[in-house]
């Protein structure tokens, strides 16, 4: 059977009227988002991010939303029907409501895992390497290129913390090379070190999706298996995937963010070789000196610290 998923955007003072509306005209399983629910979520994933993008949570002040499933037959359009004469009659009794929007989703009329495809374009990024989305025809004109799909898992090269450490590893990575890649994402930065030369890669994610979408990325670079492993887990807890990536790795590269890079710094030393590289970045401008702090603290020389876009990096040794 098919659904069709509709959307009432609505407001904190009207959200319950407009929930008793749809159970009045016999629509019922609604599910309600609203800001606080958003607030509540930051606020108990704080260790994954240090920064929010300010566009969305102001889109998310002060709104609130109900979705609810119709069939996509005569009988859903017929409630669809119903759903929209009383939502504009309970507009009209209550102008003092901030206007309610009815949406619809349906594959056929957004197929939106696909539309933001059309604003990732390849991108040159230091001197050597281009990043080209895989449905992208494009001329590497001499450079090294990382041909990428990232789905929906982060990594695409665009953001400012991803260029920060391509433009480092495309300094640092020499033929032969073991290369870490701590919170690997779509694979973006330990597949563009073994197109650099590294003789192979190990990648982890807490997120398991990561897994068969950096594999998949690997492939389309002419890259298997026996030269990259990729592996789902924490690094800071699993203790049988800290001994599968095992340590002795010529550089260690995490683009993480402030709290779990925090957490790394004294693991560091027992993932890298003797006289490694560490490779750190995904730090918030507010919290660059206190992971400074923490570095030099663990033993580590800071060879170089950039910025860009009000995001840090450090490589240290």
């Amino acid at each position: 059977m098919q659904w069709l998923e509709l959307h009432i955007d609505a407001s904190p003072a009207s959200i319950e009227a407009v929930c008793d509306m749809l159970r009045e005209i016999g629509i019922e399983g609604l599910v309600i988002e609203d800001e606080a629910d958003f607030q509540t979520f930051l606020e108990e994933n704080r260790q994954y991010w240090d920064y929010v993008d300010e566009a969305l949570e102001k889109s998310m002040r002060s709104k609130c939303r109900v979705t609810f499933y119709l069939e996509d037959s005569q009988g859903g359009y017929i409630q669809l029907a119903a759903a929209r004469i009383a939502l504009t009659a309970l507009q009209k009794a209550h102008p003092e409501f901030p206007t309610l929007i009815l949406s619809m989703e349906n594959i056929e009329d957004a197929d939106w895992e696909n539309n933001w495809k059309a604003f990732y374009k390849p991108m040159e990024i230091g001197e050597r390497l281009i990043v080209i989305p895989d449905w992208e025809e494009a001329d590497p004109c001499g450079r090294v290129a990382l041909r990428l799909n990232p789905g929906l898992i982060f990594g695409t090269g665009s953001h400012a913390t991803t260029r920060l450490c391509l433009t480092a590893l495309e300094r640092t990575v020499r033929p032969g090379m073991r290369v870490l890649d701590l919170g690997c994402g779509s694979g973006i930065l330990s597949i563009a070190a073994l197109l650099l030369g590294a003789e192979s890669a190990f990648g982890c994610d807490i997120d398991e999706k990561a897994v068969k979408v950096a594999y998949e990325n690997a492939a389309l670079n002419g890259i298997g298996q026996g030269r990259y492993t990729v592996r789902a887990g924490d690094v800071l807890s699993d203790v049988g995937l800290r001994r599968e990536m095992g340590g002795d790795y010529d550089i260690v590269v995490a683009n993480i963010v402030a709290d779990v890079i925090l957490g790394l710094t004294d693991a560091v030393g027992d993932l890298k070789a003797p006289g490694g590289l560490f490779l750190c970045s995904g730090i918030i401008d507010s919290r660059a000196e206190e992971v400074e702090g923490r570095l030099r603290a663990a033993g580590l020389t800071i060879l170089e610290k950039n910025q860009s876009e009000g995001w840090f990096s450090f490589l240290c040794r």
